[in-house]
């Protein structure tokens, strides 16, 4: 996604050796440069990741509603109690990476493949379920979440864990993120249209082989430090690896903050991820094959849109243009709040606007994460509890936005296929007013703990800043 005149990925030091024990044939070019390829081969797995999340956090929702009559209330209970769980479950999965990449990376790579395979399974068990009858199909349904997300966890924070560990300054760290993050954008555009265009088995027959092709890319391309991972073994043998390790994150200053400012963001853009779908059906009361459009146009804006914020990035720095795209995004998206029935192409304009501006959220807060564990001395050791911890707070905001937003709306008088007016207006409030309230105060949050205080200690120190420190 970056331009054919865009110089190969810059990476410090040795951080593209092989790791322990790989074959010749895996290792990285000698000049300790990724190239395109070898950011493609590492990315390409986030392909079939984000595929998987659009079916399981956006259509599973509105799925079981509307094919399965499971009632709001009945759905976001057990939508609340299995993402609890798999944002619980994170920390630990992520303690499990730095583990595994001690031991060496093929071990990582195993046990992503073992991952891989439950995940392709649990989500063909999540849309077709076995049993009939409310209780059964409550039962079900929570037990395939429940391994499917950590399964889907499991992949998730070593391929990111991974990509931290292959080191570079800030704007290399960026390229990395950004490669991920934009095969990740193909996988949402090619999960949200082809259910409408082929059906859901089609969907998930699709989404086996594209895993399958991501494992071995994954496995083919580029390996962290080897050195990094002799480091972690020994920090294993003196005794870390237990509470303190998982912990440790937490005692860093820098990771609190920029915490913070990724929660209040993540909330912001988990509820109207949640509510997409009964937005546009219940209050545009579009045709159901526009459907895929709007969601095709969010995501190829996004994609569209990284490597102009690379652009940025180079200029402005890493905050600063998450700053600028966070007030892209509500000075766009708080127009959907007017929208009703034959707004169609309206929201489609307001979908590729607030789809540039999700380019930020993908592709610059992992890079700044990966910027705080340099910061700290962390690197090649403890990615995955940042990581784990990182996951965390995404799983927390998604379950926070089916528990608590569907209910509400329940309680609130909206019913999905109802067309009162005082239920669609409650329906707008909650998918347009209230996320850019929460963007709001991230974008505050991101400019008082992250770039003032920066801007602060530069003013004090004029020096160049510490290599990771977020700009």
């Amino acid at each position: 996604m970056t331009s054919s005149r865009s110089p190969a990925l810059p990476v410090a030091g040795p951080a593209l050796a092989a790791g322990p024990g790989d074959p010749p044939g895996a290792r990285p070019p000698a000049s300790g440069e990724l190239s395109r390829r070898g950011l493609l081969a590492y990315g390409l797995l986030g392909l079939p990741l984000a595929f998987v999340a659009l079916p399981l956090y956006v259509l599973l929702p509105n799925h079981y509603a509307r094919e399965f009559g499971m009632p709001l209330a009945t759905l976001g209970a057990v939508l609340l109690a299995a993402r609890l769980f798999d944002a619980v479950s994170d920390p630990l999965l992520g303690r499990l990476a730095d583990y595994l990449f001690g031991r060496s990376v093929r071990s990582v790579l195993a046990v992503g493949a073992g991952s891989a395979v439950v995940l392709a399974l649990g989500l063909w068990a999540l849309f077709f379920p076995a049993v009939r009858g409310e209780d059964a199909l409550v039962a079900w349904a929570l037990v395939a979440l429940l391994v499917t997300y950590t399964a889907y966890s499991q992949l998730g924070i070593a391929h990111q864990s991974w990509g931290a560990r292959l080191g570079g300054d800030e704007l290399a760290r960026s390229r990395v993120v950004a490669w991920r993050e934009a095969a990740a954008l193909v996988g949402v555009v090619v999960a949200s249209v082809l259910p409408a265009l082929a059906g859901l088995p089609a969907m998930v027959a699709v989404f086996a082989l594209a895993l399958a092709l991501g494992w071995w890319a994954w496995s083919c391309g580029p390996r962290p430090d080897a050195a990094a991972g002799a480091s972690a073994r020994a920090a294993a043998g003196h005794g870390a690896g237990g509470l303190a390790d998982l912990w440790r994150p937490w005692t860093k200053p820098g990771f609190r903050r920029l915490l913070a400012v990724f929660m209040l963001n993540g909330i912001a853009s988990a509820v109207p991820a949640t509510l997409v779908l009964f937005f546009i059906q219940d209050r545009l009361q579009a045709p159901p094959a526009q459907e895929p459009m709007y969601l095709a146009a969010y995501f190829v804006s996004a994609a569209l849109s990284i490597p102009l914020w690379l652009r940025a990035v180079a200029r402005w720095g890493l905050a600063r243009t998450w700053l600028a795209g966070m007030l892209l995004a509500i000075s766009v998206f708080v127009w959907t709040a007017t929208l009703g029935t034959g707004d169609a192409m309206a929201f489609l304009l307001v979908c590729a606007l607030s789809g540039a501006a999700l380019g930020t959220d993908l592709a610059l807060p992992g890079a700044l994460l990966a910027g705080v564990i340099a910061a700290e001395g962390d690197s090649g050791r403890h990615e995955g509890a940042y990581f784990g911890w990182w996951n965390f707070a995404t799983k927390l905001n998604l379950a926070l936005a089916a528990g608590l937003a569907l209910p509400l709306l329940g309680v609130l008088g909206y019913t999905p296929g109802a067309r009162s007016e005082e239920g669609l207006q409650i329906l707008s409030l909650a998918y347009a007013v209230l996320p850019c309230a929460l963007k709001l105060c991230a974008a505050a949050a991101l400019y008082f703990f992250l770039i003032l205080p920066h801007a602060m200690n530069a003013a004090r120190s004029p020096q160049r800043p510490t290599e990771g420190t977020p700009p």
